[in-house]
């Protein structure tokens, strides 16, 4: 296939489209190169850091109207971490989990672990998503609000019937920060802050309900054998103390509270919901009049407006079109890994620039067009 050069007018301002890490803005890196970067080299348990993770915390407090009552919590080791955080210290008896794709699975084997009860699993076809169901016996239900492996989207939402004490937990990953929701809605709402909220990874947070904070507490007093480094009793107290078990990485939390900051001053998530919906939106009534894409999530109600995925016609080797996109500077939007679909990915996170979007989709179009 011969070199495509693609004309400067289709290329987009900011080339990253990834739905792993996401583009950071210039400006949190400037403000990092200034402020953040004094922080570097320097102990998370002294004041100047002991603060940054303050505002970071008071800053997504804003951000997700929480509630009296609920805290904001953080441990080091990302959202596969937590997963073992709930597994050892928020899981008892039964679970109930949606699985929408990869990472939705990943949990569901997560909290598959030798001293609980098997779970109820219930299995969406990819591009599709099912619903929690009410289930007697069940202290957890547990969902990604969005898959990010498939670009589809769950409600944030608790079931009528739940046993009493029976707690709801959100995988917010891909969402928080993009997507607005209902904190009463739900009792564990976590995340890493690599996506939406245009950081880096390696740690996590989780905005917990009073029922939550309890269970955790209560768990932990008891015989279960927990490592501390999985230990929400330990995050939990080590959060109210603004630091972390372990030594966080600085940068990570700088340019989180940098993304947290900025949203908060733009109109907050109801702004950030906005943005990415309008974003998401160009993408799919692009896709809908293409001669050669379409939407992979069918039902419009299940289509992410954060992670969008199009397949492509068998006529079309999206591959190489992503391979043409990348020589040209526009990276990271191959398809999902496992899923194995003549596809791209494409994220619109609350950093994703409309304009940016548009002049992708122009570039797309360039592309196939010359590959014919």
């Amino acid at each position: 296939m011969p070199d495509i050069q693609i004309p400067a007018e289709f290329l987009p301002q900011d080339g990253r489209f990834g739905c792993g890490p996401s583009r950071i803005r210039h400006a949190q890196i400037d403000a990092f190169a200034t402020e953040g970067a004094r922080l570097m080299g320097t102990s998370h348990r002294q004041a100047p850091v002991k603060n940054l993770v303050k505002r970071v915390q008071e800053g997504l407090f804003e951000l997700f109207h929480a509630p009296e009552g609920y805290e904001i919590v953080q441990g080091v080791g990302g959202s596969t971490a937590f997963w073992d955080v709930a597994s050892f210290s928020l899981a008892e008896g039964k679970s109930q989990l949606l699985v929408h794709g990869e990472f939705g699975a990943k949990f569901a084997n997560s909290l598959s672990a030798p001293w609980l009860e098997a779970p109820s699993v219930i299995k969406a076809d990819a591009g599709s998503r099912s619903e929690l169901k009410t289930e007697s016996g069940v202290s957890a239900y547990a969902y990604p609000q969005n898959e990010t492996s498939t670009g589809v989207v769950a409600p944030v939402a608790r079931i009528a019937g739940a046993d009493s004490g029976a707690l709801f937990l959100t995988d917010a990953t891909s969402a928080a920060g993009g997507i607005d929701f209902d904190p009463t809605e739900t009792d564990v709402y976590y995340f890493a802050p690599q996506k939406n909220f245009a950081s880096d990874g390696g740690i996590w947070f989780a905005l917990m309900s009073p029922a939550a904070i309890e269970r955790a507490e209560r768990i932990a007093a008891s015989d279960r054998y927990i490592p501390e480094f999985l230990s929400l009793k330990t995050a939990i107290d080590n959060s109210r103390l603004n630091q972390t078990l372990n030594t966080p990485a600085i940068a990570t939390l700088f340019l989180l509270a940098e993304q947290v900051d900025w949203i908060n001053g733009q109109g907050g998530l109801a702004w950030a919901d906005a943005r990415t919906r309008e974003a998401s939106n160009h993408i799919y009534a692009w896709a809908e009049a293409s001669e050669f894409a379409t939407p992979f999530v069918g039902n419009v109600q299940h289509r992410s407006q954060v992670v969008t995925t199009i397949d492509f016609a068998d006529s079309v080797d999206a591959a190489a079109v992503a391979k043409t996109l990348r020589a040209n500077s526009i990276v990271d939007v191959e398809p999902y890994r496992k899923l194995g679909r003549n596809q791209l990915r494409i994220a619109t996170f609350t950093a994703t620039e409309l304009a940016d979007v548009k002049a992708l989709t122009n570039a797309i179009d360039f592309v196939v067009a010359a590959m014919n």
